[in-house]
């Protein structure tokens, strides 16, 4: 593991007992002594806590850059007011998505962004192959990421930031924590309320100690973090979403917005558009088997009843809360009818199963006070 990048607080996560393995570059903690299970409904019943520094956190800033960013994602942008995330994709020429992301709007000419780890250098050298030259992008290599996520999230962080209690779900600010700065952002990707930290590697680790003290929490590892967003029908890049997948494809819809399904002007529009309006040939659905207990793990085919190839797991598993199966990909547009039933091949065998709705557990963001 000698070439891969460690995280700034490796050394901590090493002394909460965690296991490591390579990810997305990085030797990452993939869980602690709580275990994946204990960890996964510790999230969903109290306070996980996630160390995602290996995202990449930038800024994109100067005159244009509203314009130029609605050029490259589908979200429309230039009605969201100081503060406002939005969900979007950085979308290429033929509708493909190089990576999902984070945009939040700081002003008229600024905008953070959030985006995948494996993907943050190919991002930037898109980003910097479109931005004009009014607008400038900076990378905060030298910053932290942590999320807190659960039920209990929003109590025990305002304990520790009092202006987490009033902040709801896509909202960010930029505050002081023990007289560090941080942007404090209400999202996550774990299906809960919760949030993102994002401090200086010099003041995260005195961050990560006062989190730890928290009664409520635990540190959580990317095999939780992997079944908590399954199992609430979030899609993970490189398995769900890739260069040859369209947002219409992923059922990701409700993240373009009206004015931009008319208008269009963003890389890819002409294949998406088209899409919106006379469909795509495939389409991301949930899948469930039929015994309720075989897990169908990613690349699994599907097949209809004649025997034909029909589509594909893209991501599955067992899901804790779920206590069961569960599965997202994709199927042939006329096989994506809820409670269509398919064929899966599972080593060998044929077990049969159901098309379903990819939410598994109900998302439960807390979207006002």
């Amino acid at each position: 593991m000698t070439d891969l990048h460690t995280l700034v607080l490796e050394q901590f996560h090493a002394e909460q007992g965690a296991k490591f393995a390579p990810f997305a570059g990085y030797k990452m903690p993939i869980q602690y002594p709580l275990g994946v299970k204990g960890e996964h409904l510790h999230t969903r019943d109290a306070v996980g806590l996630f160390d995602v520094s290996h995202m990449g956190q930038l800024l994109i800033e100067g005159p244009g850059s509203t314009e130029a960013l609605e050029h490259l994602v589908p979200a429309a942008l230039k009605e969201m007011v100081p503060g406002q995330i939005r969900y979007s994709q950085l979308t290429l020429e033929n509708g493909g998505i190089l990576d999902d992301l984070m945009l939040t709007r700081w002003d008229d000419t600024t905008w953070g962004l959030v985006v995948n780890g494996a993907c943050k250098h190919s991002d930037m050298d898109h980003l910097k192959a479109h931005l004009p030259n009014t607008v400038q992008m900076t990378y905060f290599d030298a910053h932290a990421l942590i999320a807190v996520q659960g039920p209990k999230a929003r109590e025990v962080l305002s304990r520790l930031i009092p202006e987490a209690a009033d902040l709801v779900f896509m909202r960010a600010i930029q505050t002081t924590w023990n007289g560090h700065p941080i942007t404090l952002s209400c999202c996550g990707y774990t299906g809960e309320d919760g949030y993102e930290v994002s401090i200086t590697n010099e003041s995260a680790f005195e961050l990560a100690d006062a989190l730890t003290a928290l009664e409520e929490s635990t540190w959580v590892g990317l095999g939780a973090r992997n079944s908590l967003r399954l199992e609430t029908g979030l899609c993970l890049y490189g398995n769900d979403l890739t260069t040859e997948t369209t947002p219409i494809e992923a059922d990701l819809l409700w993240s373009i917005q009206k004015r931009r399904r008319t208008e269009g002007g963003f890389l890819g529009a002409d294949i998406i558009l088209q899409q919106i309006n006379a469909g795509a040939s495939r389409k991301r659905v949930g899948i469930a088997p039929a015994d309720g207990r075989t897990p169908l793990r990613d690349h699994t085919i599907l097949k209809n009843s004649s025997g034909e190839v029909v589509g594909e797991i893209t991501s599955g598993g067992f899901g804790p809360t779920h206590e069961g199966p569960v599965a997202m990909g994709y199927v042939s547009q006329n096989m994506s009818t809820l409670g269509t039933e398919l064929i899966a091949e599972v080593r060998g065998k044929a077990l049969p199963c159901t098309v379903c709705d990819p939410i598994f557990v109900q998302q439960r963001y807390v979207r006002s006070l």
